[in-house]
């Protein structure tokens, strides 16, 4: 039998971006699309384009991807023509392969929220849906408040659903926007509305207000809708959005569906998920949930006693799915049974083959079990990770040495009489035995350690030029004054690659040094730099 394809639409970077305490930067949404392309996402939406700054900056220089980017926007205002709306006119010359309209399919919401007709608003849908279709979109219709609305007037929101496919529109999505509709709803209404609008164009997009938008998410599929929207971990407004971390997994292991579908995601990218997960929560700058279904750190944990001792000669005894499937890895509390494989798989993902036999790998195990305990992170700092590795693989050629730093930071007024900080910092390094001291001011003192540090690193300083820091974060890993911080910074290179180290210390700047350190390490190694003089 021929599988069904389920197209995956991820609206993180817009959706998500409504949740309390998150602010995407543009580099985040650039690494944000990046990471979901590559997990294979059918649709990534990018954002609003002119409602912000960011999301305008983001579609003025829009990514290069395998998926289809997606611009969001609502239809056309009542009152204006489609070709003198500005909101619409920004979303068709915006530079994406397909346009999210929202719209009211709730006429409680029409009255109240929009001040409107039905008739009018059912006009603006199809204006919006053909004025797109002729700019040469792909169009989908997010049918905001859709089950609610269809409960109250079933009539009115099939009739909006059905304006837009009648102009054009690719898919219509049935929106749980409230997130209080429960699976056994949205299979009956689901199923109501696929006698009406073909299932291979139907859409659902649930919220998790009552625990149950990934659950919704699986009956409308059961029921016939053939796109999933979701965020990566769950994110949104409120509550959440479906999160696709747990419904990719399932759609692709559980057997009623993975014997009737397909999507774009393989085996190689669903193994990479647990990493992919605890990677965006480093750039949410939050902690990972421990326990979040497949891929949290007790996803696959298990305490000693009869589950233990069970687990051990047959892990199926209590696990549903094998744990390397989505990346993550048996953990047995009193010993860690997987400690070894795991570490194997993770070097083979970064390109180093080793023996399962070599006698290194224990060491190297030992070190990252001290340097988590510690706070250290790698699932958010491949690079890091990698010179831990191979230096203790015996991989990592000698460049330098840093015998000291020193940093200033001076509040002071300036010769017009405002009140400036200034930072400025002083590294001394040792370049094939030569001792070589650089001063450097920046943007605070991290900036300013950047700057000093590559300054004058003698003959590698050619392969620095094009290393740029692009983000920095920091989280507290306790909450005393003498806290433990853990710093995540990203870099970037002229050839376009990005990498993320880490750094972690009782003190900010120490930590953030380590992970500069690493970051031109890195950087080193990878473009082929020889190995220095001790």
């Amino acid at each position: 039998m021929t599988a069904e394809r389920l197209y995956l639409f991820d609206t993180t970077l817009r959706d998500g971006a409504q949740t309390p305490g998150i602010d995407f930067s543009l580099e985040d949404k650039r690494h944000v699309a990046a990471m979901l392309d590559g997990l294979g996402i059918d649709y990534v939406e990018g954002g609003y384009p002119g409602a912000n700054p960011t999301d305008t900056a983001f579609f003025a220089d829009a990514p290069a991807l395998d998926a289809r980017f997606t611009a969001f926007g609502m239809t056309k205002r009542a009152g204006r023509s489609a070709d003198n709306d500005p909101g619409l006119r920004a979303l068709l010359e915006a530079d994406a392969d397909a346009v999210c309209f929202v719209a009211k399919s709730w006429d409680y919401h029409v009255r109240v929220a929009l001040a409107t007709s039905n008739e009018e608003n059912l006009e603006g849908i199809a204006q919006s849906v053909a004025a797109a279709c002729a700019a040469g979109k792909e169009v989908l219709l997010d049918c905001e408040h859709f089950f609610d609305g269809y409960k109250a007037n079933p009539d009115y929101a099939l009739a909006c659903a059905k304006a837009a496919l009648e102009a054009g529109a690719r898919w219509i999505v049935l929106c749980d926007t409230n997130g209080g509709t429960l699976p056994h709803e949205i299979s009956a209404i689901v199923a109501e509305v696929a006698r009406h609008v073909p299932g291979e164009r139907l859409g659902i997009h649930a919220h998790d207000d009552t625990g149950n938008a990934v659950a919704n998410s699986l009956a409308a599929v059961r029921a016939g809708a053939r796109q999933i929207q979701g965020t990566l971990n769950g994110i949104g407004e409120r509550c959440g959005n479906a999160n696709l971390v747990t419904l990719i997994p399932t759609l692709l292991l559980k057997e009623e569906f993975a014997s009737r579908f397909e999507t774009g995601v393989t085996d190689e990218a669903l193994a990479g998920l647990t990493h992919l997960s605890r990677g965006f929560d480093e750039i949410l700058n939050r902690a990972p949930d421990r326990q979040a279904p497949y891929v949290g750190d007790s996803a696959f944990a298990t305490k000693a006693g009869i589950h233990a001792s069970a687990i051990v000669k047959e892990p199926e005894t209590y696990e549903h799915v094998p744990p390397e499937t989505v990346g993550n890895r048996r953990r047995v509390m009193v010993s860690d049974q997987g400690g070894r494989s795991n570490l194997i798989a993770e070097l083979h993902r970064i390109g180093l083959e080793v023996d399962k036999a070599d006698t290194r790998l224990d060491g190297l195990l030992r070190e990252v079990k001290r340097r988590e305990a510690e706070g250290y992170a790698y699932e958010g700092a491949d690079a890091s990770f990698e010179l831990l590795a191979r230096r203790a693989l015996g991989s990592v050629p000698h460049f330098f040495d840093v015998d000291s730093f020193r940093v200033m930071v001076e509040r002071r007024h300036n010769a017009v009489g405002d009140l400036v900080t200034i930072s400025e910092a002083t590294v001394k390094v040792r370049v094939d035995g030569e001792l070589l001291m650089s001063v450097g001011e920046g943007n605070g003192p991290v900036n300013a350690l950047d700057m000093a540090l590559r300054k004058d690193l003698g003959r590698y300083s050619p392969y620095l030029s094009g290393l740029e820091l692009v983000d920095f974060k920091v989280r507290i890993l306790n909450g005393t004054t003498a806290a433990t911080t853990r710093v995540l910074v990203e870099s970037a290179d002229e050839t376009g690659e990005r990498w993320f180290t880490v750094g972690v210390s009782p003190n900010i700047v120490d930590a953030s040094f380590q992970a500069l350190i690493d970051s031109i390490t890195y950087k080193l190694l990878k473009a082929g730099a020889p190995a220095g003089a001790p």
